[in-house]
């Protein structure tokens, strides 16, 4: 009877969010429904948030060049070399070795995360990464990747690869993030070596081919009772050796030197590729993720700087708070006095599962 009362209030709360970003299987069972994805619910959702997507990109398309538009649009990436001036990226660079302070880090398999947000306090220790924000050629990628006019969460993000006893690190494996078109953007701080963990893509996996809508559908048909915990989750793995399958090219891996900005959709194929040995790497990370279903392109609360720029931290101060109270527990631990150049230190295990 409980299950069924549940069931009954959560109704229309599953439902309204299939007009949203919602995306898990396990957690949604009209999401995760066997017999509606098999009548086409998953792909239904595709092709209209990729539609309006695509609308929402043809109104941005003045935010960048023509030739960088047609790499976008081919690959699903664009990588831009030498993306700041050499005196202005040096000062970056130094500016973020010399901050220390608060920083959160997230422990997956073998891999630590370490974030440091770039919010007001950060911004006003860190000038060139507040210019770096208001550059026109990086708000106009991201704005075009992500096809919306609305702020990304931006952060200083280090990650330090083969450095915890642990299993492989989850993001090793080909995935799609969501659903729907989101954008990541990365400027590295760091070289970044092929057997270091470089970012990897798999260029023009963000296209909605036949290929891709079948696979999606065969995938989301079971997603819900799959053995991989993320796909169940709604960021669905792949096989590298599936690719070929779909339609699509190897994956590319960016062993980039630094001061090179990649942009990707990651609706596309991506992953942290393989670290051979203990490795850094340090980059501007930024990523934005808005509701697929609007037509619009801007009107986006947290554009607002004395909102947006202070969304993390608040973000991090609320899952504080419910860990305490026992509510619910959460992956990134607290670390005083440290610089996303440090090496990495004693992460603290979650209060609870």
């Amino acid at each position: 009877m409980r299950v069924s009362l549940r069931q009954a209030a959560m109704a229309p709360i599953w439902a309204a969010q299939l007009l949203t970003g919602a995306k898990s299987f396990g957690d949604n069972p009209i999401l995760g429904s066997r017999m509606l994805n098999e009548w086409g619910l998953h792909v239904g959702r595709l092709r209209l948030a990729h539609g309006l997507a695509w609308q929402r990109r043809s109104r941005l398309a003045s935010r960048l060049s023509a030739a960088r538009r047609a790499e976008f649009d081919r690959d699903g990436f664009v990588a831009v070399p030498d993306f700041l001036p050499p005196e202005q990226f040096r000062a970056l660079r130094q500016q973020v070795r010399d901050c220390r302070g608060p920083v959160r880090e997230m422990v997956q398999g073998d891999t630590i995360t370490r974030r440091v947000p770039l919010d007001p306090t950060t911004l006003a220790r860190i000038p060139a990464a507040a210019d770096l924000l208001e550059m026109p050629a990086w708000r106009g990628l991201i704005r075009y990747a992500g096809s919306y006019d609305a702020e990304p969460v931006s952060y200083i993000q280090t990650i330090l690869n083969k450095v915890h006893p642990g299993p492989p690190d989850p993001q090793t494996a080909l995935h799609a993030d969501t659903f729907h078109p989101s954008v990541k953007a990365w400027l590295f701080l760091t070289d970044v070596a092929e057997d270091a963990g470089p970012f990897v893509y798999v260029p023009g996996s963000h296209r909605l081919t036949p290929g891709r809508l079948a696979w999606e559908r065969r995938i989301s048909i079971a997603a819900a009772t799959d053995e991989d915990r993320l796909t169940r989750r709604g960021s669905f793995r792949i096989p590298e050796a599936a690719l070929a399958e779909i339609g699509l090219p190897p994956a590319r891996a960016f062993a980039v030197p630094a001061n090179t900005l990649v942009v990707a959709d990651t609706f596309g194929f991506h992953a942290r590729g393989p670290s051979l040995v203990p490795s850094m790497r340090v980059e501007v990370w930024a990523y934005g993720r808005r509701n697929p279903f609007l037509p619009w392109t801007g009107l986006d609360i947290w554009s607002i700087d004395a909102l947006g720029r202070r969304r993390a931290p608040a973000f991090w101060r609320v899952s504080d708070r419910l860990e305490a109270m026992k509510i619910k527990g959460h992956a990134w631990r607290a670390r005083e006095n440290v610089s996303a150049f440090d090496g990495a230190g004693q992460v603290v295990p979650p209060l609870f599962d």
